[in-house]
């Protein structure tokens, strides 16, 4: 009895099985209709595929984080806000190099004479030329160097008088010639004269010959002292000797009135200043000078001042 009861168990659990396999197996399939539903419509492109809690942290810590514009300051500063940073300063603008540069006025341009001039031969309209003997500096630069070339021109030629009258001379510089051949319009009078003799030049470059009146006295005062004594010794007696001294005074004024007094020169070495009568302009990129040049070596005048004899005798 107690297989019997087992057996009908046993068979009892197998039929169970049985009976219950096709239903789990109708569950599991899904229906034909809907089946065909899904393989014919797409899933839609837009609805992304869900991630997990633990894909979307990691691709969060991922990413980069996305940068921060800086904060602008306030430009209200009545509210106590910090003020705007100034903006980069800009270095200004280097200022432009002059075009011209400016001689002024009675500005020196030392000179030394190439060739002799005189009173005894000059005539207005004689070329003259001179070398600068001495750079000229303006502003720690040279603008005229040592070498450069003057030319000028006689204005006025006077011979002294036989009575009267000292000897003129005038000289007017007209051009400026540098080493580089850039010609400028000087426009300038003669001052500081150094002739070697006693010429002397006033404010408007007027140059006057040395003057002889001592020379005259004495010549007359000789003669006059040589006719007496010879008068004297002819009649032995004072009216002889008036009369001598008479003919000696008459022809010492004869030789003092049939000569010249000295004349004026400038013999060649001659030393002189160009004074500028007004300013002048020069271009600045034609005296760009590193060197302050070189003047010829030019012996200076010899010395002509006579020997004053103070008595006339």
């Amino acid at each position: 009895m107690t297989k019997l009861f087992h057996l009908a168990a046993a068979a009892g659990s197998i039929l169970t099985l049985a009976l219950a396999v096709p239903v789990l197996a109708q569950q599991a399939a899904p229906p034909a209709s809907q089946s065909q539903t899904q393989t014919q419509t797409p899933p839609p492109s837009a609805a992304p595929a869900p991630q997990s809690a633990a894909a979307s942290d990691a691709a969060k810590a991922d990413a980069p984080a996305p940068a921060v514009p800086p904060a602008s300051a306030p430009t209200d500063q009545t509210a106590g806000a910090t003020p705007a940073a100034p903006p980069a300063s800009v270095a200004p603008a280097a200022p432009a190099a002059p075009s011209k540069i400016e001689l002024p006025t009675g500005t020196h341009i030392p000179l030394v004479l190439h060739n002799a001039v005189s009173t005894r031969s000059a005539q207005p309209g004689d070329p003259v030329y001179f070398e600068t003997s001495f750079p000229v500096m303006l502003n720690g630069k040279v603008v005229v160097p040592a070498g450069s070339w003057v030319s000028g021109e006689v204005t006025e030629s006077k011979r002294p008088g036989r009575v009267k009258g000292r000897a003129e001379l005038m000289v007017r510089l007209n051009t400026l010639i540098l080493p580089n051949a850039y010609m400028i319009s000087l426009a300038a009078s003669p001052g500081n004269t150094g002739t070697g003799g006693n010429e002397t030049t006033d404010h408007e470059g007027r140059i006057s010959g040395d003057t002889d009146k001592a020379a005259d006295v004495g010549t007359i005062a000789k003669t006059t002292a040589a006719g007496a004594g010879i008068g004297g010794l002819a009649a032995q007696s004072a009216k002889g000797a008036g009369i001598g001294a008479g003919v000696g005074a008459a022809v010492g004024l004869a030789t003092v009135l049939l000569t010249r007094g000295p004349e004026a020169e400038l013999p060649r070495g001659t030393t002189l200043d160009a004074i500028l009568d007004h300013p002048i302009l020069l271009d600045a990129d034609k005296v760009q000078f590193s060197s302050p040049g070189q003047a010829s070596a030019l012996p200076g005048p010899p010395n002509r001042e006579p020997v004053r004899n103070k008595s006339p005798f």
